[in-house]
């Protein structure tokens, strides 16, 4: 349902590119995963989707549709966009925020506030207590929760995160990365993920895609990763990524401390 062939960007008028050729395809109900280090391009390429940010050459079609053939707004009102930190619109209370697309889109006033609550309950959030609160009453994973029912209020075929709970402490890290992975497999909707965290893209993607420098370093499941990494650079982040785990289920286990 989103093919990427060959897409680039360049802000210097071609002499350098901040994504260089990178092509991908994501099938409907597939999450892929864009990880590498911080300036590898995975957000410009995001962005690129949605036209955030437009590119300097290749193509990119949704549903086989080339994106440059919508207009910017439309094409995102389509899409569902999640990013870290949320972005809630801090005078709105939560049942607003949720339903700024639909209301925007003229649904009427039964259907939006249905759609509220199915999507309240969708992210365990109970509608009666939660849909009159204001963003600075909730938690931070409360908030992320509240973020990921605005990106599917009208059903969209395809979200894009950004780094979605990387702000968040470990553990409603891992339990909201958990929960989205529930809703992404009970709705079905494809999504493109970006992180720098290798143990994460693990966990949730189908797919992993390693860009370094702009380039498509590896793409393949985490199975074919862990077991057949292509280059050294995928070597290196799923190393950090099981130190990372080792060390975690050490001190869970109180088996090691800093110290030692």
């Amino acid at each position: 349902m989103l093919s990427l062939e060959q897409v680039r960007k360049s802000y210097d008028g071609g002499r350098t590119f901040a994504v260089d050729g990178v092509s991908f395809r994501v099938s409907a109900g597939e999450l892929v995963v864009l990880i590498g280090e911080s300036g590898c391009g995975k957000t410009t390429t995001l962005k690129m989707i949605n036209r955030l940010i437009e590119r300097s050459g290749g193509e990119i079609r949704i549903d086989g549709q080339d994106v440059d053939d919508l207009a910017p707004v439309p094409l995102r009102r389509r899409i569902g966009y999640v990013i870290q930190g949320v972005g809630l619109f801090p005078h709105m209370n939560v049942g607003e925020n949720v339903s700024i697309l639909p209301s925007l889109l003229g649904w009427e006033h039964r259907r939006i506030e249905e759609r509220i609550d199915v999507l309240l309950r969708l992210v365990r959030l109970d509608a009666e207590t939660f849909r009159d609160r204001m963003p600075r009453e909730l938690s931070g994973g409360e908030m992320q929760r509240v973020g990921v029912a605005r990106a599917l209020a009208v059903e969209p075929p395809l979200v894009l995160l950004d780094e979605p709970f990387g702000a968040l402490d470990p553990i409603t890290r891992a339990e909201l990365q958990q929960e989205f992975r529930r809703i992404q497999r009970a709705v079905g909707f494809a999504a493109v993920l970006v992180t720098h965290d290798m143990a994460e893209a693990l966990l949730l993607g189908d797919r992993i895609i390693v860009l370094r420098s702009g380039r498509v370093v590896q793409v393949g499941t985490p199975h074919e990763l862990l077991t057949q990494p292509a280059d050294p650079y995928v070597t290196h982040l799923l190393a950090t990524a099981v130190s990372q785990a080792s060390q975690i289920g050490a001190l869970a286990s109180g088996g090691t401390s800093a110290s030692t």
